[in-house]
């Protein structure tokens, strides 16, 4: 494995946006993330003057992030299933989505990013956080690298993208003409 040169490691904010709007979509596929999408996520992070949301830059430039809606910030959908959930909704902050660009992936960098947001959700109160996790990432990347962090399956879910990319122009890397992969509804307990 490479060496990677120092990464840093802040707090996102609207200096960012540009970065991770360009590596969410050149990861997750265009229209991922929009430029409203990006400044909702970033207002919904804040709770009690507490951010959850953080980047990993190199030189300067995002090269990964993690995006956390605050527990009191996010609404589950009927892509949730709050019943199995071991705390309720309200003390559950939500994992957007974690990225990291190819040339550094396999470095510990996403990790890192989940912890300090952990630390962080922790803080505004959150006991646990939710993610959908991707089973389409390559070599289902995404479902081990969150289990490997203490997530725990509650729930797959097919289809989850399919209304953005018929909707919202939501184009799935992986997906011929509509989104018809599977999400992993994961849950992870704080220690």
């Amino acid at each position: 494995m490479k060496s990677v040169k120092q990464i840093d490691y802040v707090q996102f904010d609207p200096t960012h946006f540009d970065g991770v709007l360009e590596l969410g979509n050149r990861v997750h596929g265009d229209n991922y993330l929009t430029t409203e999408s990006i400044k909702t996520i970033y207002e919904d992070s804040w709770q009690d003057d507490i951010n959850a949301s953080w980047v990993a830059l190199l030189e300067g430039k995002v090269v990964g992030f993690r995006l956390t809606y605050a527990a009191s910030k996010w609404i589950p959908s009927e892509w949730c299933s709050p019943e199995l959930w071991p705390f309720p909704p309200h003390q559950v902050c939500y994992f957007k989505c974690n990225t990291v660009d190819k040339s550094i992936r396999a470095h510990g960098v996403g990790s890192k990013l989940l912890k300090r947001s952990i630390e962080r959700a922790k803080l505004q109160g959150a006991k646990a956080g939710l993610a959908h996790i991707w089973l389409a990432s390559p070599g289902n990347s995404a479902f081990k690298y969150f289990s490997k962090n203490g997530g725990k399956l509650v729930k797959k879910h097919p289809n989850r993208w399919r209304y953005a990319s018929i909707h919202e122009g939501y184009d799935c890397p992986v997906c011929e003409g509509y989104c018809e992969c599977v999400a992993a509804e994961m849950i992870l307990p704080f220690k």
